[in-house]
Formats: C-alpha cells, structure tokens, sequence
C-alpha cells in the first residue's frame, strides 16, 4: 500500500471538463481562432498546457495565454466546478488511514482555495502546490520537503505529464480516465495503473 499520495486536481478531483472546454474556445474566440469540439480538446490536451495552446496558436507565450485565461475565468458566465463523482468520499477515507496527501496543480491558489474549501475537504492536504506550470521543476521538491520515499509514493493525475514526470520522479503514477484524456491516449504513456472511475482507485490505494 502507498503512504504518500501526490493529486493532481482539475480533472482528478475536480470535474474541470466543462468549465475548462468552455475556457479554451472563449481563448480561442478572444484570439480570433476557430472554436473546436469537446472530443477534440480531449484527443488533443497536454501539458504543460502551452504544448497544447502552441498546437494553435504556435507563436503564443505562457504570458499572452495567461492574460486570456484570467480575463476568462473571471467572467460571470465561467461554469462553476464541482468535485468528480466519488473522490471527495475517497480522500476522507484516505485520511482516515493515516496516509499523506499533497496536491501539485497548474490550478491557480485562489481557485484551489476556494474549492477545498467548496467540497469539504479542509484540512486533509499536508500542502498544496498551485500555479505549478511544469511540475517536473517542482516534483523533486516537493518529494524532498515531505520526506516521501519513491517507493511509498504515487502520483495520480488524467494527463500525459503527471505519468511523465512521476517517472521522472522514480514514484509509481495513477492515470485516471475522467479528466481531460481519453483512456486510449493515456495508455501511450504507460502509467503504472489506468482507472476508470473511484472504486478502481480506492482498490489500488487503499487495499
């Protein structure tokens, strides 16, 4: 069984899907560029998210998508998110058993404040990391402060860079086929697990 358990959290904890493919056609349609469909932004995310923006718009910066994306979500219209089916039940069991959780999220502070505190889920993270644009830079930090071991520690995340940088971390990875990837896109980046939906991964954690 793990003892330290590293979230990713739009698309893993929070159902992130319909604000977020509302957030990247209203980008688009600031920017003059052709809207594109739901199966689409899935079939093509990334991340770091510049990899999918630059598919694009390829001469777009991280400051220029940035300026957009807040304009965005700060509109009254932006949808409001609410927790994946399952998981806010799943963290106060993990809690229960005494494991360690953090979150390493792209999601900005304010955001993730907000929704811990939306769902319940207060005082369950030993620390959250917001704002990371790419992980791998945080990771090892992150791994360090906590002192986890990489064999007790998993990270679980629905995109190809959370299973990219647990590896490179040495840690096992949890790809999960709710949030922003489709489960056949997801195998082409070998997580050590891909499931489908909480009960799955209640199994790998907690028995």
């Amino acid at each position: 069984m793990f003892k330290n358990i590293i979230f990713d959290w739009s698309g893993v904890i929070k159902d992130a899907l319909e604000s977020q493919f509302f957030a990247i056609n209203k980008i688009f349609e600031k920017a003059g560029i052709e809207q594109i469909t739901f199966d689409e932004m899935r079939n093509n995310w990334e991340q770091p998210y510049m990899r999918f923006y630059n598919k694009y718009a390829p001469d777009w910066t991280i400051e220029f998508e940035q300026k957009l994306y807040h304009e965005v979500i700060n509109r009254k219209d932006f949808p409001k998110s609410k927790a994946c089916p399952g998981m806010v039940d799943l963290i106060k069991k993990i809690k229960e058993k005494g494991l360690s959780m953090v979150v390493l999220s792209s999601d900005p502070v304010a955001k993730i404040s907000a929704e811990v505190k939306d769902y319940g889920l207060e005082n369950i993270f030993d620390e959250i990391f917001a704002d990371v644009y790419d992980k791998a830079e945080k990771i090892h930090e992150l791994i360090s402060k906590n002192n986890f071991k990489a064999e007790e520690t998993v990270f679980i995340g629905d995109s190809n860079h959370e299973i990219e940088v647990g590896k490179i971390a040495g840690i096992k990875t949890i790809a999960v086929t709710w949030g922003f990837s489709t489960a056949e896109k997801l195998k082409s980046y070998s997580p050590d697990f891909l499931v489908n939906n909480t009960k799955e991964l209640e199994k790998i954690l907690l028995e």
